[in-house]
């Protein structure tokens, strides 16, 4: 289907439209967050906060941007807004291990040492990003997690691709800084 034409069915607003966009978007839109929060229950709330915008605002969309850029930007100030609110609030240093966010295993063909180190290794590389800050976070994010293109990215965040590719260069680096300064817990 023609994007025009999906997208004057989303403004007519055609139900089984928009249950088609959740449907496409839906697991990039939660991966993006959960790239950005951090947490998968912050990640899925900040979804379904994002279709809520996108259904309310799919009027105001002008078509200067792909719909999946407009959506990807509208999952970012979404993801800056949940942010926001969490510097605000109180957080227990008594926080449980099991209220931590669970790594889910899709993949169990894998001898049990290889899962563990790969869990391990997800736990770090997550943990890594969590450190970042913002735009450090969502351009490694959504390059090396997403697989979006430097275009795609400046779209979405509203920079250059040269501010892209320099903050991409820069979250890299500070992946190595961390591995580099938790080598022991890789080894």
């Amino acid at each position: 289907m023609a994007e025009d034409k999906f997208i004057m069915q989303l403004k007519a607003g055609d139900r089984q439209a928009f249950d088609t966009l959740v449907e496409t978007y839906q697991s990039q839109v939660v991966n993006m967050a959960y790239g950005l929060l951090s947490n998968r229950e912050d990640a899925l709330d900040a979804a379904q906060e994002v279709f809520i915008k996108v259904y309310r605002s799919i009027s105001s969309f002008r078509g200067e941007s792909a719909l999946s850029t407009w959506i990807f930007r509208i999952t970012r100030n979404v993801c800056t807004d949940f942010l926001r609110k969490r510097k605000y609030e109180t957080v227990s240093m008594d926080q449980e291990d099991d209220e931590k966010p669970k790594m889910e295993l899709s993949d169990t063909t894998h001898a049990p040492e290889q899962v563990v180190e790969q869990t391990q290794m997800q736990r770090l590389v997550r943990e890594a990003i969590a450190q970042m800050d913002e735009n450090h976070r969502a351009v490694i994010t959504l390059f090396d997690i997403e697989g979006m293109s430097y275009d795609e990215i400046a779209q979405i965040l509203e920079c250059p691709v040269g501010t892209v590719k320099s903050r991409l260069a820069r979250a890299r680096e500070k992946l190595k800084q961390f591995f580099i300064e938790n080598r022991e817990q890789i080894l």
